[in-house]
């Protein structure tokens, strides 16, 4: 069974590498200098949190993503 997660991915100017996580996967984060790398550490570290999460007997059912909003704010 194949499931697709989303991942909400930001750059860290101070670092320079994309940072990436998955909303509602906790422990599914990671990071990477280019896109390419950070989407295969992402797709590794959610096997892993599946797995983990599978050997506890917990439910992998993460709710599903809604979206991102941005919010205007005057300073």
């Amino acid at each position: 069974m194949t499931r697709t997660f989303t991942a909400y991915v930001e750059h860290d100017t101070d670092s320079g590498l994309y940072v990436g996580s998955v909303p509602g996967l906790p422990g599914a984060h990671s990071q990477g200098a280019t896109l390419d790398e950070l989407q295969k550490n992402l797709h590794e570290v959610i096997e892993l949190v599946l797995e983990e999460m599978k050997s506890h007997g917990e439910s992998i059912e993460a709710p599903p993503f809604v979206g991102i909003q941005q919010i205007a704010v005057s300073m």
